[in-house]
């Protein structure tokens, strides 16, 4: 097996298809005895930098208990067995299987090859022995389970289910390795047992160099690799909670990953796979990643992560912890490894950011180390190789072993994640920790697992949700095989069978959101029961349960007379602008019947918008920049000529943002909760920092400004104008400069992520700190979220219409209890009304009604159209506009027409390929959609802007974007893409 990009270890023509010698295994180095050692420190401040290794000095009591020099093995963390302190009771373990242990026709000190055209490294004495690392007692040991082993073999792939060690594939001495999967239950530490697997039908079929991975605690999947002839792209699922098992390939939608091999992938706890680096079919190293994940219909989709890698790398190792995918070391080819502070790298998917040792990651950095380069920073020196494993333990990450230059390596290696510790809120933290040391209680580590007992439930013995099609199995067990039961109900204790449900929401929220909104909701339960309040259930009752918990025979349903409220109706057409790329066509405004939009967006393309005018130049000379706010309206409100800085420094400084955040509280604190508005007014949904958006609308539809509308029409913005997006601190500000200008015609509410638990999350922190500084980056974040606790909670226009963030949840019926809540006021201290107001959401479509859990966290609800039609009837409303959801077209309507879901972000993350949209609302009451699309790559990241994050940005105009069904027209499944993803 060659170590070179350029050499396969099984060649084309199939003469060489072997781990040819026994070899022996070199001893191990002699080991100090003594207690592994994390990396220490005060808090990360600042960009969440990738932590530094260090080597563990374990305790190897024999010779033969120590894995010793090795490559192309897995390394696989299994959970605590048994009740802590009692006498069974075995900690968290970190499984070692197979490998390489010797150098064919290479010594120890010989270099690696440093030519493409080298003959490369041949690797030898591939192994099945399985070694284990006790964390909590710092000590490896040799295993010899029962049964029939797996035959030795290297470059193969590892999981864990619960207790049990699922290995499959590799090559070995006799070549590629059967395709079977072997199973290594461990969950009677006295008794480990080999198993091997009966799966019916078609597989994978043999291979080395792939990726496999537990994707929601449920699913199986096997990746790419190499058949021995040419790397591959295939992706196929098992389903662990059905029997009998049987692979089915799937066809994942989006663009995904090229065929590669010695990739590698990890499965965040929330059910979103990442698969990053490879070599590809003409032996390039690859940077990219790519997120795989399973919709509720089904559907499998892949998307391109965010971020910038820094450098491209194969035969590395990468393993999550929390929602931050840590990788290490890694090959270039030509002998050569990925160096510096690039070999250690993280891709912190909360905060759509790659870091390395340094800083954020914002453009790709090359490897030039040679193969017998030596020197440099020793920490990082240390994950300077390739074919190594690596496993996590809670916030702990353990790499074993690998090849540099020429050298096996016998050393373990642990770093302390304390940036994704200190990210994560106390109580959510505390939850991880406990659950990574110890899954003794057998509850899933997944974080859409709802904890009322009531929702919980055994996994059944055969599941047909339209995923995965199983059939019966072609003969019994013979020769060791058996129905190994490898579905994580069983994966876990004895006694602890019941499962969370939450495979078919893998898409729908981030898992740090998750336990956010978690803590945050504890909070509001525990301040209501301490004031007396009654407690509000956790979980629908099913379509006939009221928000007050009350029994009601019959739903109150739309009259079928009366289905278009009198006086607030959609108009007939939206208003869409064509940018496209010259000509006649250029900037044409068009209007399209509302019924078009499940397949407009195949139609749309693009163009450069036109140089600013001469007035608006006029305009901006004769601005004066006396104050803050009229300094911010200058440098920012240019619909057309605003481009991205070329320095990433942000323009004011913390006084000046205290000056601007001042003046907006003093007018926010004398609003009511509920502003009472009136027509006509513009409507603008989540914007999330994406500023360019932002301008886009104002040129394209009206900017508030003197040269523009502002005297004739007002402006309101629901919320979300924070984190995702690269833009937060120009969107914010500017907002806030407006309101303070025009006090009486621009409007803000509070979204979700207007708090300070959310956004330190996801992007806006880091986004202050990087554009301001450590220390006034902290402090004006602190201030702006100071200041989001005053902002308005809801909207109300000409008494018809209630504009909000989220919904109306299961607790609200009645406006008065928004107007009731007091400000200032934050997500900790607020009430169930609060967390409703600004998370829930409408339920998939009208034929779904009622009240149902919602995938974005536990103790959230979704709200079916009876709950909008009930809330509307009580106050005297017709319309709710509400945001807080991705929606394909910009909105969506819901409860036949009585509930729009408003989006204003083009392209959200950088994946969805969305379209923008506002709501005009004249004097007679009519709504009028305006679009924009999304703008291809050449517009929106141009080659010489510091903003271009090319692996992010669709890379087809929009002739697939997928048609968007309105929510008052029930689809079928397969249909059902209305609701793309919470990325």
């Amino acid at each position: 097996m060659d170590l070179d990009s350029d050499s396969d270890p099984i060649h084309n023509n199939g003469d060489d298809q072997s781990l040819t010698g026994a070899g022996e295994s070199t001893s191990p180095a002699e080991t100090t005895v003594s207690e592994a050692s994390a990396t220490s420190g005060g808090p990360v401040v600042g960009p969440r930098c990738a932590p530094t290794y260090t080597v563990v000095q374990c305790v190897i009591e024999k010779k033969e208990d120590g894995p010793g020099p090795r490559c192309g093995h897995t390394l696989t963390a299994v959970p605590a067995v048994g009740e802590e302190g009692s006498e069974n009771y075995v900690g968290p373990r970190l499984i070692l299987f197979g490998g390489a242990t010797a150098l064919e026709g290479n010594s120890a000190a010989a270099p690696a090859p440093s030519s493409p055209g080298s003959a490369g490294i041949r690797l030898a004495g591939a192994t099945a022995d399985v070694h284990s690392y006790d964390v909590l007692t710092n000590k490896w040991s040799r295993i010899t389970p029962i049964g029939e082993p797996p035959t030795p073999r290297a470059a193969h792939v590892a999981t864990a289910v619960g207790t049990m060690v699922v290995i499959q594939g590799g090559i070995g001495p006799a070549g590629l390795s059967a395709e079977d999967l072997h199973v290594l239950d461990l969950t009677q530490q006295q008794r480990p047992r080999w198993h091997r697997v009966v799966v019916q039908g078609p597989g994978p079929g043999p291979r080395y160099g792939h990726v496999m991975a537990l994707v929601g605690q449920r699913y199986l999947m096997a990746i790419g690799g190499n058949d021995g002839k040419r790397p591959l792209a295939d992706v196929w699922a098992l389903d662990t909670a059905a029997k009998p098992y049987e692979w089915r390939k799937l066809e994942p939608e989006g663009e995904g990953p090229p065929p590669c091999m010695y990739a590698t992938a990890s499965a965040r706890s929330d059910g979103l796979l990442l698969l990053c680096g490879g070599r590809d079919a003409n032996s390039v190293p690859l940077a990219s990643a790519y997120g795989l994940a399973k919709h509720r219909d089904g559907r499998w989709e892949w998307a391109i992560a965010p971020g910038v890698s820094p450098s491209p790398r194969y035969q590395h190792a990468a393993v999550f912890v929390n929602a931050r995918l840590h990788v290490s070391g890694g090959a270039l080819g030509g002998g050569r490894m990925v160096e510096d502070s690039s070999s250690i790298a993280v891709l912190d998917t909360a905060a759509g950011v790659w870091c390395d040792t340094k800083s954020v990651v914002t453009s790709p950095r090359t490897g030039r180390y040679s193969a017998d380069a030596a020197g440099g920073d020793a920490a990082v020196e240390l994950t300077r190789r390739c074919r190594h494993a690596a496993a996590a333990v809670g916030d702990l990450v353990f790499i074993y072993g690998g090849l540099r230059g020429g050298v096996l390596l016998d050393d373990l290696l642990v770093a302390e994640d304390l940036a994704a510790a200190e990210t994560t809120s106390a109580a959510s933290h505390a939850a991880a920790a406990a659950a990574a040391s110890n899954i003794q209680d057998g509850r899933m580590t997944g974080r859409y697992g709802f904890g009322d007992e009531r929702t919980r439930q055994t996994v059944p013995e055969e599941v047909n949700d339209g995923s995965v099609i199983l059939a019966s199995p072609v003969a019994p067990p013979v020769n060791g095989d058996m129905f190994t039961d490898i579905s994580t109900e069983n994966a876990v204790l004895q006694g602890c069978r019941k499962l969370g449900k939450g495979v078919e929401y893998l898409v729908e929220a981030s898992a740090a959101e998750a336990e956010a909104i978690t803590a945050a909701l504890a909070a509001a339960k525990a301040r209501q029961q301490g004031n007396g309040e009654v407690e509000l259930p956790d979980r629908d009752r099913g379509a006939e349960a009221t928000p007050s918990g009350e029994e009601r025979p019959i739903l109150i349903k739309p009259d079928s007379n009366n289905s278009t409220p009198t006086g607030v109706r959609l108009h007939h057409r939206a208003v869409v602008v064509a940018a496209e790329t010259g000509g006649a066509l250029g900037g044409m405004v068009r209007q399209l019947s509302i019924d078009q939009f499940e397949n407009e967006g195949r139609r749309v393309s693009y163009g450069t918008p036109e140089n600013a005018t001469a007035a608006r130049k006029l305009l901006d000379r004769q601005m004066s920049v006396s104050s803050v706010p009229k300094k911010v309206i200058a440098h920012l409100l240019k619909p057309r000529g605003w481009k991205p800085p070329v320095r990433r420094q942000f323009f004011l400084d913390c006084n000046e943002i205290a000056d601007l955040c001042d003046s907006a509280e003093r007018i926010f604190s004398s609003e009511p909760s509920v502003l009472q508005l009136r027509a006509p007014i513009k409507i603008f949904g989540d914007l999330h920092g994406q500023f360019g958006d932002l301008m886009r609308l104002f040129d394209e539809y009206g900017s508030p400004s003197t040269a523009g509308d502002i005297a004739y029409i007002d402006y309101l913005f629901l919320g979300d104008y924070v984190d995702r997006g690269q833009h937060s601190l120009e969107t914010m500000t500017l907002l806030l400069a407006l309101k303070v200008e025009y006090p009486h015609n621009v409007h803000l509410i509070r979204g979700n992520h207007e708090a300070a638990d959310i956004n330190a999350l996801f992007g806006f922190r880091i986004e202050c700190i990087e554009r301001m500084g450590e220390r006034d980056g902290i402090w004006a974040w602190h201030r702006i979220n100071r200041l989001f606790n005053w902002l308005p909670l809801a909207a109300l226009i000409e008494k018809k219409i209630i504009c909000m963030h989220g919904g109306i949840g299961r607790s609200i019926n009645h406006v008065e209890q928004i107007e009731n809540i007091q400000r200032p006021i934050t997500m900790e201290a607020g009430s169930i009304i609060l967390m409703d107001l600004l998370w829930s959401d409408p339920t998939e479509n009208d034929s779904v009604e009622g009240l149902r859990p919602n995938a974005r966290g536990p103790g959230l609800v979704t709200f079916g159209p009876d709950r909008v039609m009930e809330f509307c009837n009580n106050n005297d409303l017709q319309l709710i506009v509400r945001a807080h959801e991705c929606v394909m077209d910009g909105f969506e309507r819901f409860a036949q027409g009585h509930l729009i879901t408003l989006f204003s972000a083009t392209n959200y993350c950088g994946t969805a390929n969305n379209a923008g949209a506002i709501l005009v609302l004249g004097r007679d009451l009519v709504v009028v959609p305006k679009l924009i699309h999304p703008l291809p790559p050449a517009l929106s990241s141009p080659e010489n802007s510091p903003e271009r994050m090319e692996d992010t940005w669709m890379q087809e105009l929009n002739a697939n974007r997928p048609p968007t069904p309105t929510r008052g027209r029930p689809q079928t499944a397969a249909n059902d893409r209305g609701s793309l993803a919470w990325i």
